[in-house]
């Protein structure tokens, strides 16, 4: 769909809000929605996390981010995993409607997980604002993949039904993928009230001019993002590990945090890989870009489990948009949106086979660049600036009723 601009009324007068228990520096989701609305002229600000040195209030690019909590991605345990999204929950709650009454909102757009801070938003649905429920991650799923919990227990039949009440009471649902579309409308919601909007890549963050020459004969490998069980970065290093002494002047960046940190970090000391797979924290969107940029190839490492192998890769995208070939686990999501000519396949899980198609990337460089060239032109045909007005118009539907 080409570009649209919002419509309805006075676009200057009107007010939204992304609520999401995220750090909206680092969450190009939540971020390209909201400059997005910022850019048609819209009053926006953003509800979320806070990092220990960051301000509690900023402006970022149009957007007034109002940061009420901070947060460590250390859980390790249900209680509390739970304990922090139930306060982050009632501090929302309490932040949005302050505001709300203050000063009305048209539109919440809240981020799930967890889908119940949809509620959050519960005074201004009752005035009138117009509430998005976007679920980044399947909720029932992600949480047994977390925690280990069968899909046969209750707590899993209590995550779908908070799942089915959560978007029972938004007014439109989008969901990450095609797949997770049809997963929640045949037990949650009829299609005709969700969207399914995938990660889509923004050029003007993700762009191959970000590349520059680099000084050093190391051939760098990276991978940016959640550092949780799912996302494989343990079968990462051990592929890693096979290949150290077959390919000269090699090296692994990971670049994030989540509860495998710890464990990943003593697994390369295990290893005594400390000088060649490098563990560093998370950076902002626009940081981490130039840093991939300049990677040789990018990993996407996920497990093909009951989330993991659902779970699309905003990373994929990202590496394609910045000329970066990329090796990723043959997953159900990323063979459903991918094929063999704009990425490198491995076997999902196995990390011999990681370390063989590593090992081919770091001889084939050739081929590396045929793959970056055929994947560019890809996500320039599937950016966020080819599909944002799309969610423009969900929102014109959505704010003309208010107006």
């Amino acid at each position: 769909m080409d570009n649209i601009a919002l419509t309805s009324g006075n676009k200057s007068s009107l007010k939204a809000c992304m609520l999401a228990y995220t750090f909206y520096e680092t969450d190009g989701r939540v971020m390209r929605y909201a400059e997005t609305l910022a850019q048609q002229g819209l009053s926006v600000e953003a509800i979320v996390l806070r990092r220990e040195i960051q301000p509690e209030e900023e402006i970022i690019n149009g957007v007034k981010v109002i940061r009420i909590q901070r947060r460590i991605k250390n859980e390790s345990g249900k209680l509390s995993y739970l304990a922090r999204i139930v306060k982050f929950f009632f501090r929302s709650m309490i932040e949005i409607t302050k505001r709300h009454l203050k000063e009305p909102y048209d539109l919440i757009h809240v981020h799930s997980v967890p889908d119940f801070e949809v509620f959050a938003a519960f005074v201004p649905k009752l005035k009138g604002a117009k509430i998005i429920l976007d679920i980044h991650d399947i909720v029932p799923e992600f949480y047994a993949a977390k925690f280990k919990v069968a899909q046969d227990s209750m707590v899993f039949a209590a995550l779908k039904f908070v799942e089915k009440l959560s978007a029972t009471f938004a007014d439109h649902v989008i969901i990450a993928n095609d797949l997770w579309l049809e997963k929640i409308t045949a037990r949650s919601i009829a299609k005709e009230k969700c969207s399914s909007y995938i990660n889509y890549p923004d050029l003007t963050v993700f762009n191959p001019s970000l590349k520059t020459a680099r000084k050093d004969d190391k051939f760098i490998m990276i991978y940016p993002g959640t550092l949780n069980w799912h996302q494989g970065l343990d079968i990462a290093v051990n592929a890693f590990n096979l290949i150290k002494h077959k390919a000269e002047n090699i090296e692994l960046h990971i670049y994030g945090e989540g509860s495998a940190k710890e464990e990943l970090r003593k697994q390369i000391s295990d290893l005594k890989l400390q000088n060649q797979v490098f563990l560093n924290s998370p950076l902002p969107l626009r940081e981490i870009a130039s840093i991939m940029a300049n990677a040789d190839l990018g990993i996407v490492p996920k497990r093909n489990d009951s989330f993991g192998g659902d779970a699309f890769s905003t990373k994929i995208f990202e590496f394609m948009a910045l000329g970066v070939p990329v090796v990723v686990a043959d997953t159900r999501i990323d063979k459903y949106y991918f094929n063999e000519s704009l990425v490198r396949f491995f076997n999902a899980g196995d990390f011999n086979d990681l370390a063989r198609v590593m090992l081919e990337a770091y001889h084939n460089r050739e081929k590396n660049d045929q793959l970056a060239f055929q994947a560019l032109k890809f996500a320039q045909q599937h950016s966020w600036g080819t599909k944002q007005g799309d969610y423009l118009a969900l929102v014109n539907r959505l704010v003309q009723v208010v107006k």
